[in-house]
């Protein structure tokens, strides 16, 4: 199993599972058709067929021999309204994950109103958000006459290549050289200073931010940083337009993380159990997941059909002490546009990838190094700007809910399909005893920058 796969198997604790769990809402489905999707569509992807299991001194995936559909799909015949469903749901987030199987489950629950409610939770070890969405991409094709074009990937050993890939893209950058000349070859008359120089440039930046990376204040004690007690609930908002986002961020000169970010931070704001004196010093961030296929090399990040993990972390300084609604805005924008000109992301997925490859008793203190800098999640995965079929039957509603680590007990989600955005909360019960309030504040603070 490659590192940054295996991460999320060595960092994840009992009371705190590193599990992704995904809500769709899908006109017309039945059991018959679930189950003739997952038997011939999903498990085209071999990993799905597997299991995680440790043999010294690493992970593996192991196939599993007795593997069946049935074991892995529950069907649930009440007809669930609202919130009997979402208490539903939060049940099932808090139902552990057999690990003598594949760790992953779907339920179907084709009665609920408003349509049939698949639910699957997965270890994040399988894949990540992104991996999972074009994976649904693939098997959900925007015509319900059309199959899915491409789909499955065998899976294939490539730990050598991953980490000879890694060593020589990280050996890269710190060489001092930069772009060595071949024996004999001659430089051209000040190209061998300026490549010296670069690179020298690019060995101090690296060595600064990861030095500002591991002293990075922690989070204020607060109402946030409560022992966990391993219980979880879950809400999910209505949807709402995309083009109310949009239009907020168009106006503001901002994006729609941004106006994201601003919501989660006033819906805390009121939840830190802090006199307006303490918020004027108060340090909170929220973890947020970036994609960085796109700046790894290949061999590093995971194939075009294949699922698997590659993204870093970037604490976002959230301004829990803003008087305003556009005051947490343009905050959250500066620290934005600082960290999406870092190394931050990558440097924190180099470590979570060593996470897997250090002995026990040294994975606590780099755990403590990520999770006491941060006292949410907070992840935005786009979703499918047009309607999407699973088998055949429309998807009206994507939903998920992102898993914390360590002892982070409230994660924040946000998702667009169709044009939709709608917003999801997870919550340790010693953290939110009811997350729906902390939605309907987020949605408040929306609507105050609509209107500022």
């Amino acid at each position: 199993m490659l590192p940054s796969d295996s991460a999320w198997l060595a960092l994840e604790r009992p009371e705190n599972p590193m599990t992704i769990t995904i809500m769709l809402r899908v006109d017309g489905l039945n059991a018959s058709r679930l189950r003739e999707f997952l038997s011939v569509y999903w498990v085209a992807w071999e990993r799905f067929l597997c299991r995680p299991v440790w043999k010294t001194p690493a992970w593996y995936w192991q196939k599993d021999s007795t593997f069946s559909v049935s074991h892995h799909l529950d069907v649930v015949l009440d007809r669930f309204n609202r919130e009997q469903l979402q208490e539903w749901v939060s049940a099932r987030i808090n139902e552990p994950l057999p690990r003598y199987r594949p760790a992953w489950k779907f339920w179907l629950a084709p009665n609920a109103d408003g349509g049939a409610a698949v639910l699957l939770r997965l270890h994040h070890c399988y894949a990540d958000g992104l991996s999972l969405q074009s994976i649904f991409s693939k098997l959900c094709p925007a015509s319900p006459r059309q199959y899915p074009a491409r789909y499955g990937a065998p899976e294939v050993p490539r730990l050598g290549h991953w980490m000879e890939s890694a060593q020589h893209w990280f050996g890269s950058l710190l060489s001092q050289g930069g772009q060595a000349l071949a024996p004999g070859q001659e430089a051209e008359p000040g190209a061998l200073p300026g490549r010296v120089g670069r690179a020298a440039q690019t060995s101090v930046r690296m060595v600064h931010e990861l030095s500002e990376f591991l002293v990075e204040q922690e989070d204020t004690p607060s109402s946030l940083r409560r022992p966990l007690l391993g219980r979880r609930h879950c809400r999910w908002s209505d949807p709402v337009s995309l083009d109310h986002f949009r239009t907020i961020a168009r106006a503001t000169n901002t994006t729609i993380n941004d106006v994201l970010l601003a919501c989660v931070a006033a819906a805390v704001r009121p939840r830190l159990g802090m006199t307006p004196e303490q918020l004027d010093d108060a340090v909170l961030h929220a973890a947020v997941p970036v994609d960085i296929r796109s700046r790894l090399p290949e061999g590093v990040t995971p194939a075009e059909n294949e699922p698997g993990n590659c993204f870093g972390t970037v604490f976002v300084p959230l301004p829990v002490d803003g008087e305003s609604p556009l005051e947490r805005l343009f905050r959250i924008k500066h620290e934005t546009r600082k960290l999406k000109k870092s190394w931050q992301p990558g440097i924190a997925w180099g470590l979570t990838a060593c996470a897997s490859l250090l002995p026990e008793i040294g994975r606590q203190p780099l755990a403590d190094l990520f999770f006491r800098k941060a006292s949410a999640v907070v992840s935005n995965v786009p979703g499918s700007p047009e309607t999407r079929y699973l088998a055949g039957c429309p998807i009206t509603e994507q939903m998920f809910w992102v898993p914390q680590a360590g002892d982070i007990g409230l994660g924040v989600s946000i998702v667009s399909y169709a044009s939709q955005v709608q917003f999801g909360v997870v919550a340790d019960e010693a953290i939110l005893a009811t997350p729906g309030d902390f939605l309907d504040d987020c949605l408040l603070e929306l609507e105050q920058l609509a209107g500022r």
